[in-house]
């Protein structure tokens, strides 16, 4: 009868043991296949930003081309306004050309479309550089020749050869000038000198 009861005994705590070890395998079967399905999930997500990512690299490049070829065709047409103003100036220069049967019709002709672009320029914001009677200034003017002149100024702008431009503020044409450097006294005095020498010399 004891060893009945033994043996019994010993087969439930055998029994109780596997159920233990099945149960935990059955909890790390569960674990792996949570895991598993984790990892599924973050592949899904994982391949999803790489598809958004992807397709934001793709929007990005369409932009930047879009961009570079608006660039392109700002850079390209940038005076198309003023083409087309001066292409009215072109047309109206045709039509003095064929219409006028004098030369003083040509001449108002030409004085109209010269008043014409002379007001589109203006509109456009170019202005002419004052010259003639002002200070030389190297920053808008280029002086091509010097005078020693009695009626101006040292420095002082004699005459405007060439015209020059500004375009809103910015230096687009220097004007060329002529402009009045005064003879300083020693040199006017070695001039006076070797001229006397030269009188004698004659005498």
């Amino acid at each position: 009868m004891s060893k009945s009861s033994d043996d019994s005994s010993s087969d439930n705590e055998e029994s109780s043991s596997d159920k233990e070890e099945s149960s935990k395998d059955d909890e790390k079967d569960k674990e792996l296949a949570k895991l598993n399905e984790d990892l599924e999930k973050k592949d899904e997500e994982i391949g999803e930003l790489k598809s958004h990512i992807q397709r934001l690299q793709a929007d990005f490049d369409n932009f930047r081309k879009q961009n570079d070829k608006q660039k392109q065709d700002l850079i390209r047409f940038a005076n198309e306004g003023l083409i087309v103003k001066f292409l009215d100036v072109y047309e109206d220069m045709e039509r003095a050309l064929e219409n006028s049967k004098t030369e003083e019709e040509l001449r108002e002709g030409l004085e109209l479309i010269y008043s014409k672009m002379k007001g589109t320029l203006e509109k456009e914001g170019v202005e002419e550089i004052p010259a003639v009677g002002e200070k030389f200034d190297p920053f808008k003017h280029e002086a091509l020749l010097t005078v020693d002149s009695p009626d101006h100024e040292n420095n002082e702008i004699v005459d405007e050869l060439m015209k020059g431009y500004t375009l809103k503020g910015k230096v687009i044409k220097y004007s060329k000038v002529r402009v009045c450097k005064k003879a300083k006294k020693a040199e006017i005095n070695k001039a006076e000198e070797a001229k006397d020498d030269e009188d004698k010399k004659e005498e």
